[in-house]
């Protein structure tokens, strides 16, 4: 689980910001929204409000570029790092971003830093409490040479092999645990943390992210509760039954078998090589049974509405995160979705989910009108500075000058009082 995550020098953020998902003292909703973990209370939602432009989407961004930074190192030393510091300052663009996260896993809580330019990463150190703080390793490159070196902490038990290997294998563009899992070889603390990444670290959904072919895959393959979702999909009155599949086998398109080839290392290994032993494509219809009236009706999933084919996607994302322990990514949760849908979806993942958090961005304020589904620390803001920098709080930062908990916190938030709302100019357009 998170605990924390901060961000520097990256996209619009330029000062550090800090994002926690540690609850504060008040009890207010507790048992739906406080998970015990690794002896902290941790909030299970976070929602990120904000106008156009100000920043939210990039806290999500920046949670996703640190999993592939991770889980996909770069395998050349000429590849770059895809992000972009903060560009309205000369001085940050020389500087490196950094990234850092607390997060808990197996009851031991780590803490992980990472630095770096477009070229390389600068520097990187990765803590554990085993109770108290102690060093796992220590990482910093030699930027001429293109060199990484690393120390491990005097409660880590490695060989030189090990540490050969690891050094030998994390380019000056690659993590050290990206560089661990391109090697052989067992160290506990090492395994947890990528563990932690690939499994409880899920990819961002973006606004026009697909889930359905996800989904879909993730059914058929038994990794998500076909009845969980038709479960979820009929609390949703959308009068949806079951759901059904059915297995197509295609010819392989012309070219694709040399596209993929070209887009591996090797012929003999990857998609391409299944391709050319299985000599078909696999197509999945999908159909939603709705019974209308006593009635069943099968109706193909490209026929229904847009909302549907949305909440087929949650329905699969929320069945995920009731199962196993996941954080996800999601930017817009409201798009496509009815206000009452929306809120559903909130309280159906806030009462069922028993490890497993949700990190969004959302313009939805009417959520703010009603106290017994939000909690402050649970709802924060982005907001840009006057020279043009990311700034992000949380509505339990404002003291009761501003919000009370008899405060109607949408009025407040409408009026401009805990900022974070777009500011125009006059309406008036002279067109010459």
């Amino acid at each position: 689980m998170i605990l924390n995550f901060s961000l520097q020098n990256f996209g619009p953020v330029r000062e550090e910001q800090v994002l926690t998902f540690e609850a504060d003292k008040s009890d207010h909703l507790e048992d739906h929204y406080v998970i015990q973990a690794g002896g902290y209370r941790v909030l299970k939602l976070g929602l990120i409000y904000g106008a156009n432009a100000s920043g939210k989407t990039t806290i999500l961004k920046a949670l996703h570029f640190l999993r592939k930074l991770v889980l996909e190192p770069e395998d050349k030393k000429t590849g770059e790092l895809e992000f972009t510091p903060f560009l309205f300052d000369e001085e940050s663009q020389k500087q490196p971003a950094r990234l850092s996260i607390d997060f808990i896993h197996n009851e031991v809580r780590y803490d992980y830093a990472v630095e770096f330019n477009s070229s390389a990463v600068v520097s990187e150190r990765l803590d554990f409490y085993a109770p108290k703080k102690a060093n796992v390793f220590k990482r910093k490159t030699d930027l001429e040479h293109q060199f990484t070196e690393i120390t491990f902490g005097s409660k880590i038990k490695t060989d030189a092999a090990l540490r050969k290997a690891l050094e030998s294998n994390t380019l000056w563009n690659n993590t050290v645990l990206g560089g661990f899992l391109k090697i052989n070889a067992k160290l506990h603390e090492l395994s947890e943390a990528v563990a932690w990444f690939e499994k409880y670290l899920m990819p961002m959904v973006y606004t026009k992210t697909e889930l359905d072919d996800f989904v879909t895959a993730r059914i058929k393959e038994g990794a998500i509760d076909k009845a969980t979702v038709v479960s979820i999909l009929k609390k949703a009155d959308l009068n949806v039954s079951d759901i059904l599949f059915e297995d197509k086998e295609l010819p392989i398109p012309d070219g694709l078998i040399d596209f993929l080839e070209s887009q591996m290392k090797e012929r003999s290994s990857g998609p391409a090589k299944a391709l050319r032993e299985k000599g078909k494509i696999t197509s999945v219809d999908v159909e939603l049974q709705h019974t209308v009236g006593g009635a069943q009706f099968r109706l193909p999933f490209e026929m229904e509405s847009e909302g549907t084919k949305r909440y087929y996607g949650f329905a699969g994302l929320l069945a995920l995160l009731l199962k196993d322990e996941h954080i996800i990514l999601i930017d817009e949760l409201e798009s496509s979705l009815h206000p009452d849908l929306y809120l559903h979806f909130i309280l159906s993942f806030l009462i069922n989910a028993e490890k497993s958090q949700l990190l969004a961005t959302t313009h939805y304020r009417e959520l703010l009108d009603n106290r017994d589904v939000f909690r402050n620390d649970a709802i924060w803001f982005t907001d840009k500075s006057e020279a043009g920098a990311t700034e992000l709080y949380s509505l339990a930062d404002f003291d009761t000058s501003v919000v009370r908990d008899t405060s109607n916190v949408l009025n407040a938030y409408k009026s401009g009082r805990l900022g974070a709302i777009p500011r125009f100019g006059e309406c008036y357009i002279d067109v010459k």
